[in-house]
């Protein structure tokens, strides 16, 4: 019995060898094409990697391009930017001097109008004082004339 168990084994190895063959059979051509499949994914991935890292390189250098321009912008705009201050600085300057020198102008056009208003003045007073001054001395110079014409007599009449 147990020699019949034991072809009865054997008959049954062979038949699980022969599936097992059969399986190997049939698998080997899903196997390849499960390889292929495979070898075409990793072959995709790696060109989707490729480029990817080409794109990412690309961005990178465009990265440090705009970095180089945007420090070159920055170089450019802070001297302007100083200048700017610096002009701002000096308009501010100009401004409040301006502003005192515009009261002080006032002031002294003011202090002027009333220093000529004076002047105009004492000049109408001057000539008020001439025309007296030429009148008496007119008026003197008659009075004279007349005492000197009396003297006149008074010596003629003598002699």
């Amino acid at each position: 019995m147990q020699k019949m168990k034991s072809l009865g084994n054997i008959g049954n190895s062979k038949r699980v060898s022969i599936e097992e063959n059969e399986v190997e059979d049939m698998s080997k051509p899903a196997i390849y094409k499960l390889q292929s499949k495979e070898e075409e994914i990793e072959m995709r991935k790696m060109e989707v990697r490729e480029r990817v890292e080409l794109q990412l390189g690309r961005a990178k250098e465009a990265t440090r391009c705009l970095a180089k321009i945007w420090e070159e912008l920055e170089v450019l705009a802070d001297p302007m930017k100083k200048e700017v201050a610096i002009v701002r600085k000096k308009i501010g300057v100009a401004n409040r001097d301006l502003k005192s020198l515009g009261h002080s102008c006032q002031k002294k056009e003011k202090e002027y109008k009333e220093a000529l208003e004076a002047f105009h003045e004492k000049n109408k007073e001057k000539a008020h004082l001439i025309s007296t001054l030429m009148a008496l001395q007119t008026k003197n110079e008659k009075m004279m004339m007349q005492k000197l014409e009396e003297l006149n007599k008074i010596l003629e009449s003598i002699h």
